[in-house]
């Protein structure tokens, strides 16, 4: 067992990291540049709106166990909530028409088979076609398994697929999706009951763990930028940061916690995604916002989903690489009319509002950049790789980072 851990990082993979290191009682001290803990799942104060809102966007599932275990772990369960019963509902623009996706109880859809759950507009024959995408290999992208033309495609796959990959859908892992695909709708509804932070992020996913981690005796040290690493033999000697060198003892670890392009500059050597993709947020404030309808899928429009928390509407855009190009007040008129038009709101006047670009979200998870994700394991003894960019199985979901947290831990402890 290590002496100490340096978790170098305090977003939610080095957050992840760091309390389940914590419980276990190991020593362990998390290094993070920004003056704030989360990376990109955090909230924060935007006084145009005068209210405090999400860098991003998220959905958690009832499905996601390492998410909601971390929760668990941090006292934070009860900070979100969602349906009692597992339901998306969706807006065309250009139709004007309203449908909900009900996934069965059990793992075998049987209200699609029977046609009563069953898009409008789509076929049996469209369903009974995503079989191809059952157990897909890594070579494979999802326009090879399934068909991209149809009302189904339009209506379900591609919005459903954009949102989790944050890449072009056809162009996207067929075998992440797959994986998150076996573990949400193929376990049935109780897996897919979607939550949402009451709150935001923050409250929910990162104030809880810092916290936590110095009540239970972590050590958080915010403003400290690690410039290098330096290697000695088979292990990491020392770690080099803006303010000075910490020397690494014989039985110290390292779990790096940052972000891929960050990584590759301080590890010889390793593998990582190069490519990355934009999500683009809007926040709004509309009075009078439904209060029973907590998000709504969109089509046709700029707008991917709409997230209703008070009087603020938050619009997520994925895949967003051209619309992040544009201004941000051609973006805000855009999503407006989207926000207007899906609750009814004609002629309601732009107000305060805010754009948020992140145009290097996620790495784009088509299946050669999926290739260069490293393993948690590297060849230094004493270093391991933690985020959403490495090895997880899963796309760089909430999920999938706080897995790729544990799983540093849980190497670490095993070494």
């Amino acid at each position: 067992m290590a002496a100490r851990v340096h978790v170098i990082g305090a977003g939610l993979a080095g957050l992840a990291a760091a309390v389940r290191l914590t419980a276990d009682g190991v020593s362990v001290i998390v290094h993070e540049a920004a003056g704030h803990a989360g990376g990109r799942c955090r909230s924060f104060r935007d006084e145009a709106l005068g209210a405090d809102i999400d860098n991003g966007n998220h959905l958690v599932l009832s499905g996601n166990h390492a998410a909601l275990d971390y929760l668990d772990l941090i006292g934070a369960r009860d900070s979100l909530s969602g349906p009692a019963v597992a339901e998306f509902p969706f807006l065309d623009l250009e139709t004007g028409s309203r449908w909900s996706v009900k996934p069965d109880a059990g793992a075998i859809p049987w209200s699609v088979l029977r046609g009563g759950g069953r898009v409008p507009g789509t076929s049996l024959g469209e369903y009974l076609g995503g079989w191809r995408i059952i157990g897909a290999g890594p070579e494979k992208t999802v326009g090879q398994c399934l068909d991209t033309d149809g009302p189904l495609w339009r209506r379900f796959w591609a919005p459903l697929i954009v949102s989790i990959m944050n890449t072009e859908p056809a162009q996207s892992s067929a075998a992440l999706m797959w994986r998150v695909l076996k573990e949400t709708f193929g376990e049935g509804a109780a897996a897919c009951r979607p939550l949402i932070a009451v709150e935001g992020l923050s409250p929910s996913f990162v104030d809880p763990a810092v916290q936590y981690l110095e009540a239970l005796g972590g050590d958080i040290r915010f403003g400290r930028r690690l410039r290098s690493m330096t290697f000695a033999d088979d292990r990491v000697a020392a770690l080099e940061f803006t303010d000075g060198a910490v020397a690494l003892g014989a039985e110290d670890h390292v779990i790096s916690a940052v972000p891929a392009p960050v990584a590759a500059g301080l590890i010889p050597d390793i593998s990582a995604p190069d490519r990355f993709s934009a999500i683009v947020n809007g926040h709004f404030r509309l009075s009078g916002a439904p209060p029973d309808q907590p998000f709504l899928g969109i089509l046709g429009g700029t707008a991917e989903w709409l997230f209703v928390r008070g009087d603020i509407v938050s619009v997520t855009v994925s895949a967003a690489d051209a619309l992040a190009e544009r201004s941000s007040a051609d973006i805000a008129e855009a999503m407006w009319d989207d926000i207007v038009r899906a609750f009814d709101r004609p002629g309601t006047p732009l107000g305060a509002h805010r754009i948020v670009k992140e145009k290097r979200a996620t790495f784009v998870q088509t299946p050669d950049q999926v290739k260069r994700r490293p393993p948690c394991r590297t060849r230094w003894r004493n270093l391991y790789l933690a985020g959403d960019w490495t090895d997880t199985g899963l796309p760089a979901t909430i999920e999938g980072t706080i897995r790729s947290g544990f799983r540093a831990a849980a190497s670490l402890k095993t070494a």
